[in-house]
């Protein structure tokens, strides 16, 4: 696509991001934030994930349409080579192959990191509604994850429950 750049995020971009984030916060369960965090603690949630992780922004046109980083997979040594990748494009813009570009970029990251296990946390409906559907695990098994686990109505957002479940892909040879 012409016009596409992937470039680090920085503090500096966290309005941008927040402005996407907010739509899901406000608008959907598939955050499961209730409020919109702060500037400030946006920024310091940036800043935090690139001590360790790739943190990487998609623009068109040189406007931010989206991002995708990475977290530690669970806070043990013996998790270092586990991480938990995350994704938000514009709710305006989705479906035109932005994430798959930016998840790819981060995949290609995290591999040359030595990350071998990739998971993903989403939120999962029992039937889609207005503020969930099962669009986020399509998208995530169409990147070649695989159903991990299952948690039953763990959720609670917008007066009703929801699932959450994980999925998986290996990236690495485990030697």
């Amino acid at each position: 696509m012409d016009g596409i750049t992937i470039r680090r995020a920085a503090a500096e971009d966290a309005l941008r991001l927040l402005e996407i984030y907010a739509y899901y916060v406000e608008k959907t369960a598939i955050s499961f934030e209730y409020e919109v965090p702060s500037l400030e603690e946006f920024e310091n949630r940036i800043q935090n994930t690139l001590k360790r992780y790739p943190y990487l922004c998609i623009l068109r046109d040189g406007v931010i349409k989206g991002y995708a980083y990475a977290g530690p997979f669970i806070e043990r040594a013996a998790y270092d080579w586990s991480a938990e990748t995350t994704i938000y494009i514009a709710h305006d813009v989705r479906n035109r192959g932005l994430g798959r570009m930016i998840y790819e970029a981060l995949e290609k990251e995290l591999k040359e990191m030595g990350i071998l296990n990739l998971y993903a946390c989403i939120g999962y409906p029992e039937a889609d509604d207005e503020y969930l559907t099962k669009n986020s695990a399509q998208f995530h098994r169409h990147m070649g994850f695989q159903p991990a686990g299952k948690f039953q109505n763990c959720g609670y957002k917008f007066g009703r429950w929801y699932h959450m479940i994980w999925m998986e892909k290996i990236i690495g040879e485990h030697r």
